[in-house]
């Protein structure tokens, strides 16, 4: 198949891998870029033990793997093997970001003691939203799959079913911002004080002094730096998703297919930012804070059992 499109990559009749020569300098600079920032990853993972981050490390890996694909491209336009690696991999990886992104809103509602202003209950929120994620990840990658078998028809079956996985995706991660937009929303109206709920009911009747906790108010509490990272993550993985979208609805002879630029501005740039981003600002703070809180509600709890013991003996 690949002698039958040698003759031109701008003919719009045929299904061709590149409708250009892929820049091999532009491929290594993002190699390099995605190894630093997933390097970076890995220890801050490893150090902060934020485990529910590794999704977004393998995302980073798949990166720097669909960008060594586009290399081996530059040595030949028309070996399918490498332009499959580097289509897939650079396709599902934003997936893998936005899987730990999930769980990054749903620390912050434990944070703040705020899943009473959640659309979605905290212990259900990752589970939904991931879930779809692991579903629109498996049928990008099962179109993938399908173009890997090599034969026109196929390719063509599997940008259609690629095509299905990105609206999938789009329409999980659109609802997510909702959420997240609809809680910040209403966390803020309410005006609540960030008293957990080991705080509420500290004066009892079977106290001998007040609690010595006092009622911890939002702006103490880091969150709202961490929502805005979630926006500024969420926004560009959005606009990349729709970028593939509308590239992939073109078809093959698309103008954003011709275009190897808006590859690299659209989908490379922003998924490296948003990389960049999350070593700039780990959510790591966030799971700190938040076991801080459960030692010292633990700690306040064995003290009032304490305290009621010893008004019981007297």
């Amino acid at each position: 198949m690949a002698d039958q499109y040698r003759s031109s990559l701008d003919d719009p009749n045929v299904w061709v891998p590149y409708r250009y020569h892929p820049s091999q300098i532009a491929a290594i600079t993002f190699v390099v870029a995605f190894s630093l920032t997933t390097i970076l990853h890995i220890f801050q993972v490893c150090k902060k033990r934020t485990w529910y981050f590794i999704p977004l490390v393998i995302g980073g890996i798949f990166e720097v793997l669909g960008y060594i694909g586009r290399i081996l491209s530059t040595n030949d336009l028309w070996a399918l093997g490498p332009f499959i690696m580097q289509s897939l991999l650079l396709l599902i990886a934003p997936a893998l970001f936005a899987a730990s992104i999930y769980i990054v809103l749903g620390r912050i509602i434990l944070l703040v003691d705020g899943e009473q202003h959640s659309l979605i209950r905290q212990r259900w929120l990752t589970k939904i939203f991931v879930t779809g994620d692991v579903i629109s990840f498996l049928v990008q990658a099962g179109g993938g799959g399908i173009q890997a078998a090599g034969s026109l028809t196929l390719l063509h079956a599997g940008e259609k079913v690629i095509v299905v996985g990105l609206f999938l995706q789009l329409t999980f991660f659109g609802f997510f911002i909702i959420v997240a937009g609809l809680f910040h929303y209403r966390f803020v109206k309410s005006n609540a004080h960030l008293a957990s709920r080991y705080f509420q009911g500290s004066t009892t009747q079977h106290s001998t002094k007040p609690a010595q906790h006092s009622t911890i108010s939002a702006h103490q509490l880091p969150w709202k730096r961490h929502m805005h990272v979630l926006y500024i993550a969420s926004g560009l993985i959005m606009i990349r998703s729709v970028f593939r979208l509308v590239e992939y609805l073109q078809g093959n002879n698309g103008y954003l297919l011709r275009h190897e630029v808006y590859l690299y501005i659209f989908d490379a740039l922003l998924m490296l930012v948003v990389m960049c981003h999350f070593n700039w600002v780990h959510p790591a703070q966030v799971t700190d804070l938040y076991q801080k809180r459960v030692l010292e509600r633990d700690m306040y709890a064995m003290e009032t059992r304490d305290r009621y013991m010893q008004y019981e003996a007297v």
